[in-house]
């Protein structure tokens, strides 16, 4: 299928290319950065059958497309390049004026969402890898000593212990700055000869090292996601500020140097243990918090995730996710997350079985497929939503779930999108445990409530799945 027309629709829709400050995507949705939100024009947009939802979140102006947004999207950026204005190529000021000052969460989640957005994917993909191999030791398939084991145990590793090069990378972009210059930084945070002083740092007696006669206390930053986040953001700063300040004749070759001359060794003697710090209090505030009652805190997240979804607030949630797996080996939310999204599923299986109107019945079945995958936002915008009580009942499924899943404090791993390919995530290194069961058990409530209620509870007989009302309702 073409999507071209479709691009062109929704570049209009949105006020046009110069009204394009940024553009990403995620599993479902275009998210644009506007120049003046204002200027777009939502109800367009919402009466076009190929968008799902409208919603306004976290400073970003997001179109829900579905599962083919990877197309959309390539569509737009290929309309754009023809059209001669590329979002990425736009000056961080352009239309400066016309933009709205977004509040300090906002930022937050805008700048969150923009690093790891791009990595969702393979990080997803590297974690499920990690857990097949997990499966397959416990059912004795495979050794951990075997070659099959190690050269993929590499590869579903290796993001994760370059993670501050990709992230890097990333944080590179959103800052707007030098994406390799950050990535340099990245990488020298993991080079293997500070890996080994941060070893010899760990032996009795061991003699320590100084960089201008400054001692340096050294950090296992492989894995780690905050220190080369501040890191990019100093170099981003500083990058603007030389680029200023010397002669454009050189500055391709003097700013990318004198960037990591001066950012890499203040990585290393204060952004660094003070990135490190600060990683460490929020995995100890978070356990402390979850320590309290596990059971609650899956009976909340359970309830209020696919809210948190609706306003973009998840985001907020993903560093701490990856934060745990850095410093504490595992994480504990990412679990309670899992009742609630496959209870949506179980919500719009509940609206197939219970419709006898046709249409209805294939986008429930479609929206019931891809959330079983982690994929919701279909069944919230398209299905749920705007009938209410059936999104209603997803939520209660999702904190009956989510509290049975955090009575048994289930953990997972490696990184995971809560679907039902995350279950041999949670398989622990000692092997499968109760916990693992849990997570099977409170997902199974989690569908099964919510498919019961809505199918015996749910809106009369039938009703149209108008977007705008979700739209509206997800405001």
């Amino acid at each position: 299928m073409a999507y071209e027309k479709l691009a062109s629709e929704i570049v209009e829709a949105v006020g046009g290319a110069a009204n394009i400050n940024s553009l990403v995507h995620c599993a479902t949705r275009l998210r644009f950065k506007l120049v003046n939100v204002s200027a777009a024009n939502r109800e367009s947009l919402q009466d076009n059958p190929a968008v799902i939802a409208v919603v306004e979140s976290g400073g970003q102006f997001q179109v829900v497309i579905g599962n083919h947004v990877g197309d959309v999207f390539s569509a737009i950026q290929s309309f754009l390049k023809h059209g001669g204005v590329m979002p990425a190529e736009r000056e961080e000021t352009s239309g400066a004026d016309g933009a709205e000052k977004q509040s300090l969460l906002s930022t937050f989640i805008d700048i969150v969402s923009g690093i790891f957005t791009p990595l969702l994917g393979i990080m997803a993909a590297s974690g499920i890898l990690k857990g097949l191999l997990a499966l397959g030791v416990a059912l004795e398939v495979l050794t951990t000593t075997s070659g099959t084991y190690q050269i993929f145990n590499a590869a579903s590793d290796a993001l994760f212990f370059f993670f501050p090069i990709a992230l890097g990378y990333t944080s590179g972009v959103k800052f707007g700055g030098n994406p390799f210059v950050t990535m340099a930084i990245g990488g020298a945070l993991v080079h293997p000869s500070m890996i080994a002083a941060f070893h010899a740092q760990q032996l009795p007696d061991a003699a320590g090292i100084e960089f201008l006669g400054i001692p340096v206390t050294f950090m296992n930053y492989a894995s780690s996601v905050m220190p080369i986040i501040f890191a990019a953001f100093v170099s981003c700063k500083l990058e603007k500020v030389l680029k200023n300040r010397i002669p454009s004749a050189v500055t391709n070759l003097f700013t990318p140097m004198l960037c990591i001359m001066i950012t890499t060794p203040l990585t290393f003697l204060l952004i660094g243990p003070a990135a490190t710090w600060v990683s460490h209090l929020l995995a100890s505030g978070f356990e402390a918090i979850y320590s309290a009652s596990p059971m609650i805190a899956g009976v909340v997240i359970g309830a209020f995730w696919q809210v948190f979804v609706i306003f973009g607030l998840h985001w907020g949630f993903v560093p701490i996710m990856v934060n745990n797996l850095s410093i504490l080996g595992a994480d504990t939310i990412g679990p309670l997350c899992l009742a609630a999204v496959l209870a949506q599923a179980g919500a719009a299986l509940g609206v197939f079985l219970r419709s006898r109107d046709t249409k209805t019945r294939a986008l429930a079945s479609s929206a019931f497929t891809t959330g079983l995958f982690g994929i919701t936002e279909p069944a919230i915008y398209g299905v749920t939503l705007p009938r209410k009580r059936p999104f209603i009942f997803g939520c209660f499924g999702g904190a009956i779930g989510g509290g049975i899943i955090g009575l048994y404090q289930t953990k997972v791993f490696s990184f995971a999108l809560p679907s039902i390919l995350a279950f041999p995530q949670y398989i622990p290194p000692t092997g499968v445990d109760a916990s693992v069961w849990a997570a099977i058990a409170g997902s199974v409530v989690g569908i099964v409530l919510a498919a019961g209620l809505t199918f015996f509870f749910g809106e009369p007989r039938e009703e149209k799945a108008a977007s705008p009302v979700a739209a509206s309702a997800a405001k």
